[in-house]
């Protein structure tokens, strides 16, 4: 093998460690985007590091701090350019520079026009080499979301249903149409989005919990947000009743005093909002603030109705549809919509097809 192969395949594999660490705490970073940082020195790892859940400290700066040995002349594996601006900490350039690096490798520059392509002018002024495009295809596509966020300046909506083999979402007297192994997909979607949108229509038929229920994983539950305009929402509801320790927030427009005040002493944030001219929330505004509210990925758990009003209005970019092999038939209940069921047989965009025992994973890319 050669020496060129030799020093590609080393560097996609400290990338892909980096990748790692950067997909430990994704959608639980806030507006900052989720890095993974490796820290080599002598052919050997001595750091590693991702960014914190909140957005902070950045995956370079915890890289640099979990060291203990002198990361003098060592070599930086970051999935994401390095910040190069000011804000609530300083810029990961300053302390890279700072603790004297020798080469520094990343993978994709950060659509952030305060970071976009400036790092490594400031690098290279201070005689550190820098080289970019490690390991691309695959950590570019990991930040597709942040992307779109960046770009769209609204949350990157990711969309999942279920349904049975004849195209029914729900079932007479029974909760679930799915087997233990899909909804364990479900919960550990729910890791990695920062909050769950959803109607008071699903939260009175099915009071769900939306919770990220997988061992070790349970700090990683999502806030809740619930589309209710006439402040439906049961008091008794799980959501409302363990708002105290997951955040929840319900979008409303008609107000009920004694409600509003209820609601509030159990800690559930309300925001009135204006409704468009045919009754309903405009929901790429409702997605605005969304994003002012500091979220940037969403996970779209509700009924039919409001999930296909989102794919009416281009706001979803990942579809899942959980396949179920039971046929319902007479016990099947709210039929998956026919516009819905023509987009996803036309939609040649599929991210991936994943077995779960019987049940079946299929996951469109929609834009």
């Amino acid at each position: 093998m050669s020496t060129n192969q030799n020093k590609y395949l080393k560097h996609n594999f400290y990338m892909n460690l980096a990748l790692l660490q950067a997909k430990k705490n994704l959608g639980n970073t806030k507006e900052n985007p989720a890095v993974g940082c490796v820290i080599v020195k002598n052919d050997c790892i001595i750091s590693a590091g991702c960014t914190n859940i909140n957005g902070r400290p950045h995956a370079e700066q915890n890289a640099i701090n979990f060291s203990k040995k002198d990361i003098k002349n060592s070599d930086l594996y970051v999935t994401l350019e390095p910040c190069s601006h000011y804000g609530i900490t300083p810029p990961c350039v300053k302390t890279i520079i700072k603790n004297k690096v020798r080469k520094v490798f990343f993978s994709v520059k950060d659509p952030d026009p305060r970071s976009f392509n400036k790092s490594s002018i400031q690098f290279k002024k201070k005689k550190i080499n820098v080289k970019n495009g490690i390991l691309f295809s695959k950590v570019n596509f990991f930040y597709r979301s942040y992307r779109i966020f960046k770009k769209n300046k609204v949350p990157f909506v990711t969309a999942k249903i279920a349904v049975s083999k004849d195209f029914y979402t729900g079932i007479i007297n029974n909760k679930w149409i799915t087997n233990k192994f899909s909804r364990g997909r479900v919960h550990l979607m729910r890791s990695n989005h920062d909050c769950v949108l959803t109607s008071s229509k699903t939260v009175i038929k099915d009071n769900p919990r939306f919770t990220c229920r997988i061992e070790g994983l349970e700090n990683k539950s999502p806030s809740r947000i619930i589309l209710d305009k006439n402040l439906k929402t049961p008091i008794n509801s799980n959501l409302v009743q363990s708002a105290k320790h997951h955040r929840t927030i319900i979008f409303f427009n008609k107000p009920n005093k004694n409600k509003i005040n209820y609601l509030k002493r159990l800690n559930v944030k309300l925001i009135k909002f204006t409704l468009s001219r045919d009754g309903n929330f405009d929901l790429k505004n409702i997605l605005v603030k969304i994003k002012l509210l500091g979220f940037s990925r969403i996970l779209l758990e509700s009924g039919i109705n409001l999930m296909n009003n989102f794919l009416i209005k281009g706001l979803i970019n990942d579809f899942h549809l959980f396949l179920s092999n039971k046929k319902l038939g007479k016990n099947g209940s709210n039929p998956l919509k026919k516009n819905m069921r023509v987009f996803l047989k036309k939609n040649k965009s599929k991210l991936e097809k994943v077995n779960l025992f019987n049940d079946e994973l299929i996951s469109y890319r929609i834009k």
